[in-house]
């Protein structure tokens, strides 16, 4: 009886520590977010919007770098969560080899580039005046959730597709 506990406890114990190592689908959100965000080894869509001082900017200017591109609004409680972490990966990186590329969902530019300025967001920021619901550019990323953001290869292809920003800094890691 003893070494049935002691086998039906040691199995638990490995089935608890796997469960802790592999988050279920529940707790892994990409899984139920980021399923329509491109996969890894597809070409990052070009496109050109306009930065806070109203200039074009085309994400393929940032060849050559990797770029971690964000997809964000100053509405969205979850994206302003996020910033201060983004800020930290920021300082973090080297700026000859990595750019930061966040494009806003927001439909006043007035209110993004307030709330840029206050919290001194890191990297390019440009503004879709269409919002995500109507963005060419959110359609052509599979973006229905944010934040969103994608690891670019300095090829300007996808590394990764995520929800999660832990994800970005540990392919960043690599």
């Amino acid at each position: 009886m003893l070494n049935r506990i002691l086998t039906l406890t040691a199995a638990l114990m490995v089935t608890l520590g796997l469960a802790a190592q592999n988050p279920s689908q529940e707790e892994d959100l990409d899984l139920q977010y980021a399923t329509t965000l491109l996969k890894a080894g597809s070409p990052a869509p070009d496109f050109t919007l306009n930065d806070l001082d109203g200039k074009p900017v085309t994400l393929s200017s940032f060849r050559g770098k990797t770029v971690v591109l964000v997809f964000w609004a100053t509405w969205c409680p979850d994206c302003r969560k996020e910033v201060p972490d983004l800020k930290a990966l920021y300082d973090k990186v080297d700026k000859k080899k990595v750019a930061f590329v966040s494009v806003s969902f927001d439909r006043s530019f007035d209110a993004l580039k307030s709330f840029a300025k206050e919290n001194a967001l890191p990297g390019t920021q440009l503004f879709d005046p269409l919002g995500k619901k109507d963005s060419q550019v959110a359609a052509s990323f599979g973006i229905h959730w944010i934040p969103s953001l994608y690891l670019i290869d300095k090829d300007g292809k996808v590394v990764i597709g995520t929800v999660v920003l832990d994800k970005i800094k540990k392919a960043l890691a690599k």
